[in-house]
């Protein structure tokens, strides 16, 4: 029985209702009427349930489809601007114990070179990373509680935190790792993350079990409710998302929306971030043998639907994706991207993308200079800022910041600020060039005249080399 305040997966993930959800969309896919009115309610910018997204994603009316479209665009500028805020994954060890299908890391892959990085060649991919103008990064290991204990974990975080290279500093570091308990939750609360990110890579049980047949992530229910846990345990922000292209998408998009409606009904907070990965190609796996592949015009409408139905959710789209399809996706909705990603242990201090330990194929292989440059010419802001987090703004208290819009008074400068702290350190010449154009333009944007005069100030300090890290 379908139960969005029930801390039981199968009751807030509910086969049937999802089933039942399909129907309705199908049976309303061409219900002029009833597509209009959803997205009047839409346009209102209180989100839609699994239900009415739905009808949305299978609707077949062209003109219909643009309106959902320009919907998402005009969302995505309300709430989040012109600002992209730039991440990029750090992999600190490949070993892991489950059996994952799709995934390279799988135990039973013996060519693939297993790798854990020390503390030491930790500091040295961090100084890397620093070195690009990295600010923030989500740091990801397999599930192996031999090689990459929870206290393996913690320590890495106290020594990437502890880096301060220059003018370089990790502000901030998401993780993303296996489903564990509350006791070790509160353990990466306290060791100061940002958001904890888990992937269900697909809401389907007897799917996911199939998918996962070895291994501690074989239990659908735990990794399920994995968020609760976290909540439980102190985290504010966590982040939700699917690997379309193992199950049907239309079925893995419900239950995505039945999960962050889960969250808000019991938890008073939605999900702080929902990614759209699709799955790639990567040693010893061949997205061909997954027959549920999502075509580019459809993973556009997924990404459009998603946005009007949570939209004050932040939304990720990393480099597995083309310079073509994250061009397409920023407009739509996504307001975080990686730049300059490696996908294999110990990528960053090598000179040439290595490919033994790449868990994935990188689609986009642009420096993260080349990136920054590209955003700002499509009239992007590249956002390195972390304030939000270190000033206590997490969870309901950025919620509630972001839904009265009162979120621009600080974002908008502060991502301007992080802008030119990347320009005055780590730019080529001409992209500062564009970023500094950008800079000026902008701070016509920030709405409250006190604090535009204030971000001139710290604008002029920061390119005069006195201070850094400033924020509102």
């Amino acid at each position: 029985m379908y139960n969005p305040k029930s801390l039981k997966a199968e009751e807030f993930i509910d086969h049937q209702e999802i089933l039942d959800t399909l129907a309705f969309a199908d049976e309303h896919k061409n219900d002029r009427e009833m597509i209009e009115q959803i997205l009047e309610k839409a346009a209102q910018y209180k989100g839609l349930t699994h239900r009415e997204a739905s009808v949305l994603l299978a609707c077949e009316d062209e003109e219909l489809n643009q309106k959902v479209c320009q919907l998402a665009e005009q969302i995505k500028k309300d709430f989040y601007g012109n600002r992209i805020v730039m991440f990029a994954p750090l992999y600190l060890s490949n070993y892991c114990i489950n059996g994952c299908t799709y995934c390279p890391y799988h135990m039973k892959n013996k060519h693939i070179a297993r790798k854990k990085l020390t503390q030491d060649e930790i500091r040295a991919e961090v100084i890397a990373l620093q070195d690009m103008g990295h600010k923030r990064l989500a740091i990801e290991a397999g599930e192996d509680p031999k090689n990459n204990p929870i206290e393996y974990i913690l320590e890495s975080i106290r020594t990437i935190y502890s880096i301060h290279h220059k003018n370089g500093d990790i502000r901030r570091v998401n993780v993303n790792i296996a489903a564990t308990t509350v006791e070790n939750y509160r353990k990466l609360k306290e060791a100061g993350i940002g958001t904890y990110i888990l992937f269900q890579e697909t809401y389907h049980k007897e799917s996911y079990e199939a998918l996962h047949p070895t291994g501690p992530k074989h239990d659908y229910a735990y990794h399920t409710e994995a968020m609760d846990r976290a909540m439980e345990g102190g985290i504010d922000d966590v982040g939700l998302g699917v690997l379309f292209g193992l199950e049907m998408y239309r079925y893995e998009f419900a239950g995505l929306l039945m999960h962050a409606e889960h969250l808000e009904a019991v938890q008073g907070v939605g999900p702080h971030t929902i990614s759209v990965p699709r799955i790639k190609h990567a040693d010893d796996i061949d997205p061909n043998a997954f027959d549920n592949s999502v075509p580019d015009d459809m993973f556009a409408k997924i990404i459009a639907c998603i946005r009007v139905a949570v939209p004050y959710t932040g939304m990720i789209i990393s480099t597995r994706e083309s310079e073509k399809v994250r061009a397409m996706a920023l407009r739509l909705g996504i307001s975080q991207i990686s730049g300059g990603s490696r996908t294999s242990v110990g990528g960053y201090t090598e000179e040439e993308r290595p490919h033994d330990t790449e868990q994935f194929d990188v689609s986009d292989q642009r420096t993260l200079d080349e990136v920054v440059k590209w955003l700002m010419e499509d009239d992007f802001i590249p956002s390195f800022c972390t304030a939000c987090y270190r000033a206590g703004r997490t969870g309901d208290r950025f919620m509630q910041l972001c839904k009265s819009r009162q979120i621009l008074n600080c974002c908008h400068p502060n991502a301007l600020m992080t802008l030119q702290e990347y320009l005055e350190d780590y730019a080529s010449p001409e992209t500062k060039t564009v970023g500094e154009k950008l800079i000026q333009a902008e701070l016509n944007n920030i709405p409250n005249e006190k604090v535009r005069t204030k971000t001139i100030e710290y604008l002029g300090k920061i390119r005069s080399g006195s201070e850094r890290d400033f924020r509102f």
